[in-house]
């Protein structure tokens, strides 16, 4: 198994890694440290990795200034709880960027917003919502006469016939 860690440069590792937990519905903790928090998924899969701008010298997280936050990147999460994650996304935004539409891609329910640093973060749902089990149309399913017919051509059992 292969796994990618996603870390993106942010002004308040705390105040980032709280909001992260708030739209994921975990738990408050504090991260491990002021420059870096991993958001863990239960399993203890890294979701994502909060980086304090300008600690350890990293180029490409020297600064904001050098670039756009978010700059070619797009958090895209797919979440079991969509409409649970709608509702604390509400809750820590003004507006969403995207209000939630079915994808024609994934075929599932999205929506997106912007964290505290400015990074475009969508949240989908896990899986498309599946179709209700529909009936055979009427002129497809056997008449009464037909279903009737079949039950008596059934020959009986060696346990009725006695």
């Amino acid at each position: 198994m292969k796994r990618i860690w996603t870390i993106i440069g942010v002004s308040d590792v705390p105040a980032s890694f709280k909001w992260y937990q708030a739209i994921f519905g975990q738990p408050e903790m504090p991260p491990g440290h002021d420059h870096f928090g991993q958001i863990l998924d239960t399993d203890g899969t890294v979701l994502l990795c909060l980086h304090q701008w300008g600690a350890h010298e990293h180029p490409s997280l020297m600064s904001p200034d050098e670039a756009p936050p978010g700059n070619g990147l797009l958090l895209f999460f797919r979440v079991d709880d969509f409409d649970m994650a709608l509702k604390r996304a509400r809750a820590l935004v003004t507006r969403l960027e995207e209000e939630p539409h079915v994808n024609p891609n994934t075929r599932t329910r999205e929506f997106s917003l912007r964290d505290p640093d400015g990074y475009y973060v969508t949240i989908s749902a896990l899986s498309a919502p599946r179709p209700a089990k529909r009936r055979p149309p009427k002129a497809l399913q056997p008449t009464s006469r037909a279903r009737r017919a079949r039950s008596k051509s059934k020959k009986p059992s060696r346990a009725t016939r006695g």
